[in-house]
């Protein structure tokens, strides 16, 4: 009778870790998926602030067709992707050529005088604070989220349950991993 009591309750508790297991990955997936739905809010601003930019510097720079046609494409492909590594790959051709599009309107003067153009300008490099911060705090629950699943005991559970490694939104573009180079002369 002794031994029946102890193996129910041996049962019990490992029923009771594994219930806490597996509801500690559902709450880190339903975090991901906040934090990523994070990232997507602060994308869509991004990307329905650039048909102003890109009109702004048309009317500037029309012969700059090839330029704006890069933004152009670029933001059409960042708007279609649908995975983490797929909208990280876009991301970073579309910040690729917001840069040439920049690079062109140091061009033009008038340009940079422009009153609408600065102050989109202000606004992209704001979205681009906010996406920076909606994408570590999006790495930071992926990676818990993967240390939950991929940590004994916890990836029995998760293989038992189908929970997966979550990608991280990286960069892919090394030029923007690099540092900057600071010249200090005369």
């Amino acid at each position: 009778m002794i031994a029946f009591g102890i193996v129910i309750a041996v049962l019990l508790i490992v029923a009771v870790v594994l219930i806490a297991m597996y509801n500690g990955m559902v709450r880190g997936r339903n975090l991901a998926e906040e934090a990523w739905s994070g990232i997507d809010v602060q994308l869509k601003r991004r990307h329905d602030l650039i048909p102003n930019l890109v009109s702004t510097v048309q009317g500037y720079a029309a012969h700059e067709q090839d330029v704006l046609k890069a933004v152009a494409e670029a933001r059409s492909a960042s708007i279609k992707a649908s995975t983490v590594q797929g909208v990280a790959q876009a991301e970073s051709m579309l910040g690729s050529a917001l840069g040439r599009l920049f690079a062109v309107a140091e061009a033009y003067p008038e340009l940079k005088a422009d009153g609408n153009f600065r102050q989109l300008q202000d606004t992209l490099t704001s979205l681009e604070s906010e996406i920076q911060m909606a994408r570590r705090f999006y790495n930071g629950t992926a990676r818990d989220q993967n240390n939950r699943t991929m940590q004994f005991p916890g990836n029995i559970v998760a293989g038992m349950f189908g929970f997966q490694k979550l990608d991280y939104f990286e960069l892919d573009d090394a030029s923007e991993r690099a540092v900057p180079e600071v010249k200090f002369g005369k």
